[in-house]
């Protein structure tokens, strides 16, 4: 009995490493929704296999399999297409923008003042009234660009992601989707051409595929 929960656990612990090898290296801090939750349906099944040792080890090591490769479909997708991506993970939110409150973007969000408050305070910040930018990523964590930074003139907002123009942040700086266009047009690029392009300092820096 012993023997046998030593080798599964052990057995396991490989699997899981390897698991992980191949599905990518990514922070625990910095997985996204189905990322999590394969992590976590990936451990209740080693878990169970360890619990219930009788059981023959393959009950938890096929679905285990089908899990890892499911992930790492789902994730040549999500490399491929935009939207599947923004499906799966969804998008970051602008949550505070040019020091005010983006009160639409928190109720889309389910996201509320004191969840706001208590990531500010666990960043050492006291007050809304210190921040320029917060966003909140896809991960649940959120990225604040405080007002007294040296580098708050320099904060890059996206404006196109993989051929994608990010229509949102377009307002941010009150501009439109035709001022953007243009501005594509007179570098002579084309839109879908464009890997990763932000604004930065009344600049437009455009990277090319």
């Amino acid at each position: 009995m012993i023997s046998v929960i030593i080798f599964r656990t052990l057995f396991f612990y490989i699997v899981v490493v390897i698991s992980y090898k191949i599905m990518g290296k990514r922070e625990v801090g910095e997985l996204g929704v189905f990322d999590f939750i394969i992590s976590m349906l990936i451990s209740q099944l080693i878990a169970i296999s360890i619990e219930n040792y009788k059981d023959p080890i393959w009950f938890v090591l096929v679905p285990a399999c089908i899990l890892v490769i499911l992930q790492i479909v789902f994730a040549k997708l999500s490399l491929k297409s935009n939207k599947f991506r923004d499906a799966l993970d969804g998008k970051e939110s602008v949550i505070i923008a040019n020091g005010k409150l983006n009160f639409n973007e928190m109720t889309k969000q389910k996201y509320n003042l004191n969840d706001l408050l208590l990531q500010l305070r666990d960043k050492g910040i006291r007050t809304i009234e210190e921040v320029e930018y917060a966003i909140l990523e896809t991960n649940g964590k959120l990225s604040v660009f405080k007002k007294s930074d040296e580098n708050k003139n320099i904060f890059p907002l996206p404006l196109i992601l993989d051929g994608v123009i990010e229509e949102k942040n377009l307002k941010y700086i009150n501009k439109n989707r035709k001022w953007l266009i243009n501005v594509i047009k007179l570098r002579k690029i084309e839109l879908e051409n464009i890997f990763y392009a932000f604004y930065m300092n009344k600049e437009v820096y455009i990277i090319k595929k």
